[in-house]
């Protein structure tokens, strides 16, 4: 086997792992001279309006054709030259952007994200995906997320409905205006649309294949480091590298959740859902008793969409029979609800709402009404509040015999395979090369997630960036999702400027009277 090409070290401003959304989102934004607003007009026009006169005179507010016009015009903001960064990305997986992604949406047979239109990595138009479907006559591949929008209700009919109980899971919380948004795209437009992205901002060859070791931030005596200033030094398969700045773009984390670790045996007859992308799916042993047409049975454990997504696989490929966030926090309009999560008194207090608003995983109408179709034919069985308290796998027959609780009528034949879609711990504490930083630099964290800055940085003197799941504190329960990569990666590049001596990190927030901590704190 062939040794990995070791190269000679490296200096970069900025240093990011990983290759997935999240990371392209930053390394588009960096890139972007003219970003699109995360924030409507009427919204950024409330929040000036509002900062600047606070406490000197009262806020008059008109209506005209349902848009808030106000008496003054804010002073326009102040655009900065974007500066030209030295950036790379490394990801363990591939050379190439999203290759994991990819490899995950083919693995499991997703033809359609779950995710509206308007939640992306292109940081220079909101409905810049609604546009490129358009722009390619694509817009066939486009679905639209059903029981979302619907028409305005008139005071009486809100009355009413607050009067009748058996109504209230029938509200809609949408404008019909808004009806354009709330379609999903196809795997292979939004695919495709990523790429467009990588070629507008010349980030083609800007990913590089290599395994992080460890991550150190110190002081550097070495001729490739300028200055002799503080920089990470990051080991890395490909050598080592040293960086002003650190991303860290690595989704929830790295380490599979698993409710019992498997023993060598076992391996042979369960997996986590994640390592469906790396092994053949089903494994050879069930293929070869589909094809003989022997009985198959498989336990997939976790109530989410992937489990579903995994259980239709199954049935698909030929087994048998497997035994098997809210409108509100994702839609358009989510400021009452990031406002109250963005007001939490402490992260603890953030915790608990980024645990009731996640609410353990969700499926999706479309797989509901594919999950009853298998369970009417037979195909599946669906066991709710239901612990497996015991399993025993035989290596000759390569079958598990498990015990459930509570007892039920259902008495589980002996089981070809387990699979865990029980996704991800979300722990920074558990990322083996972030041990360095952890032990220079400690912070606090709540359920395993960092207590970041406010612009996602590991503390003020350390320039360690986090995006994705894992700024969940800051950014609320959308961060793991497409919606939390733009946002992140706004945050990041403020971050970004400041820490490698462009732009001012205060200026933007003082001219648009906002303030990381809270964009919502200057709503009436």
């Amino acid at each position: 086997m062939s040794l990995p090409q070791i190269d000679p070290p490296e200096f970069h401003d900025i240093l990011v792992i990983g290759a997935g959304p999240c990371s392209l989102a930053v390394a588009a934004r960096l890139q972007e001279r003219t970003p699109s607003a995360l924030y409507t007009d009427v919204e950024h026009q409330r929040y000036h309006w509002i900062k600047k006169h606070s406490g000197r005179m009262n806020v008059r507010p008109t209506r005209a054709k349902g848009s808030i016009k106000y008496l003054s015009t804010p002073k326009p903001p102040v655009r900065h030259p974007q500066p030209g960064y030295n950036t790379v990305v490394y990801d363990a997986s591939s050379d190439a952007w999203m290759a994991n992604w990819k490899k995950l949406f083919q693995a499991l047979e997703i033809k359609y994200l779950r995710s509206p239109l308007f939640f992306h990595p292109d940081p220079r138009d909101r409905d810049g995906l609604l546009a490129f479907a358009y722009e390619k006559g694509r817009e066939k591949e486009l679905e639209e997320i059903r029981a979302v929008v619907g028409k305005e209700l008139s005071k009486h009919r809100k009355k009413k409905r607050m009067k009748d109980s058996k109504n209230q899971n029938s509200r809609r919380e949408i404008d019909e205006r808004d009806r354009k948004d709330y379609f999903r795209p196809s795997t292979a437009l939004f695919n495709d649309f990523c790429e467009s992205i990588v070629d507008r901002y010349g980030l083609r060859n800007a990913v590089h294949r290599a395994e992080i070791q460890s991550i150190e931030y110190s002081f550097v005596e070495n001729e490739c480091v300028p200055n002799n200033e503080k920089v990470f030094t990051v080991q890395t398969s490909a050598g080592v590298k040293y960086a002003r700045a650190v991303v860290l773009a690595i989704g929830p984390g790295v380490v599979p959740r698993m409710p019992t670790a498997l023993l060598a045996h076992e391996f042979e007859g369960a997996c986590h859902s994640s390592q469906v992308v790396e092994n053949e799916f089903p494994p050879s042993h069930i293929r070869r008793k589909i094809v003989q047409g022997a009985e198959t049975n498989m336990v997939v454990v976790g109530g989410g969409l992937t489990s579903a997504q995994i259980a239709d696989l199954a049935i698909r490929k030929g087994v048998s029979k497997p035994f098997d966030v809210a409108l509100d926090w994702m839609g358009k309009y989510q400021n009452v609800q990031k406002s109250a999560f963005w007001s939490a008194d402490s992260d603890k207090e953030r915790l608990q709402i980024i645990l009731l608003a996640r609410d353990g995983g969700s499926i999706t109408p479309p797989f509901a009404k594919i999950m009853n179709s298998h369970i009417e034919s037979s195909r599946l069985t669906v066991l709710t509040n239901t612990t497996i308290v015991s399993k025993q796998f035989a290596p000759v027959t390569r079958s598990w015999s498990i015990s459930i609780t509570p007892s039920s009528a259902v008495v589980l034949p002996p089981i070809d395979f387990i699979i865990y879609c029980t996704g991800k711990t979300n722990d920074v504490n558990l990322i083996p090369f972030l041990e360095p930083v952890r032990r220079q630099y400690p912070i606090d964290t709540e359920g395993g997630f960092p207590c970041l800055t406010p612009d996602l940085a590991w503390s003020e003197d350390v320039p360690l960036f986090v995006t994705g799941q894992l700024a969940a504190l800051r950014l609320g329960p959308g961060a793991g999702n497409l919606e939390g990569a733009r946002e992140s990666a706004e945050r990041v590049v403020c971050g970004l400027e400041a820490c490698l001596g462009h732009g001012d990190k205060e200026c933007d927030k003082r001219e648009e009277g906002m303030d990381w901590n809270n964009h919502f704190e200057v709503i009436a």
